[in-house]
C-alpha cells in the first residue's frame, strides 16, 4: 500500500506540470544536493534458508550532483549514507544489513516556464552489502549487486538557483546470500526510493 501511495503522489506531481511552456535549463550548469531518501524495498524478497524472506525499509540522507553535458540534459549522480534493514524469515526477525546504493543517471529536464521543472532518467546502480548480523550469531554475506535504475520527479524552483526537489526511483537490486558460506538463496529487493531534497544550481 505505501509503495502504492509513493508511486501516486510521484505522477500526480509529474502530470500537474507536463503541460507548460518551454525553456532550457543550460548546457554546462551543475547542481548539487541534498536531502532524505526513503529505500521501500518491494515486498516478498524471495526465499533464504527455506523461509519466506521481506527486507525492511530505511532512511537517510542522500546526496547527489547532476552536471548539465547540454542545454536540459544531466549526468547525475547519488550518493548516500549508509542504508540499514532488517530482515526477517517466515516473519521473524533474522537479520540486518547496512547497504550503500550509488547510481549514476542521465536525466532529461522538461523545459517549462513555470516554476515546477519535471524530469524522467534512466541509469546504473550498483549497490554493496556490509555489517550484516544473523540474530543467534552466524556469518552472513550478501553479494553486491548491479542493476537498472528508473528516475522521475519534479523541481519547485524557490530562488533563482533553488529548487525543491520530489522523485521517485526504482532500482534493481538483488542479491545471492550464503550463511557459514553455504549459499542459502537469493533476494530481490527491487524497492522505490522516495526523495525529498534543496538542489542548488551552480
Amino acid at each position: 500500500m505505501k509503495r502504492q501511495t509513493a508511486a501516486l503522489v510521484a505522477t500526480t506531481a509529474l502530470a500537474a506540470v507536463l503541460a507548460g511552456p518551454l525553456a532550457a535549463q543550460s548546457q554546462g550548469d551543475w547542481t548539487l544536493g541534498v536531502g532524505l531518501g526513503w529505500v521501500n524495498p518491494k515486498s516478498n524478497n524471495g526465499t533464504l534458508a527455506g523461509a519466506k524472506a521481506e527486507v525492511g525499509d530505511n532512511i537517510r540522507p542522500t546526496f547527489t550532483a547532476e552536471y548539465f553535458f547540454r542545454d536540459n540534459w544531466g549526468i547525475e549522480i547519488l550518493a548516500a549514507t549508509p542504508f540499514e534493514h532488517n530482515v526477517f524469515l517466515g516473519g521473524s526477525y533474522a537479520a540486518k544489513v547496512k547497504q550503500l546504493p550509488p547510481t549514476v543517471s542521465v536525466n532529461y529536464h522538461i523545459p517549462t516556464q513555470t516554476a515546477f521543472k519535471p524530469f524522467v532518467g534512466l541509469g546504473l546502480n550498483y549497490t554493496t552489502f556490509f555489517d550484516e548480523s544473523m540474530a543467534g550469531g552466524g556469518k552472513l554475506s550478501l553479494d553486491d549487486s548491479w542493476g537498472v535504475a528508473v528516475h522521475a520527479g519534479v523541481d519547485y524552483q524557490i530562488t533563482d538557483r533553488g529548487a525543491m526537489r520530489f522523485d521517485l526511483r526504482w532500482i534493481d537490486i538483488n542479491t545471492d546470500a550464503s550463511l557459514n558460506g553455504v549459499n542459502i538463496g537469493s533476494a530481490d529487493i527491487n524497492p522505490l526510493v522516495v526523495g525529498v531534497s534543496y538542489v542548488h544550481r551552480f
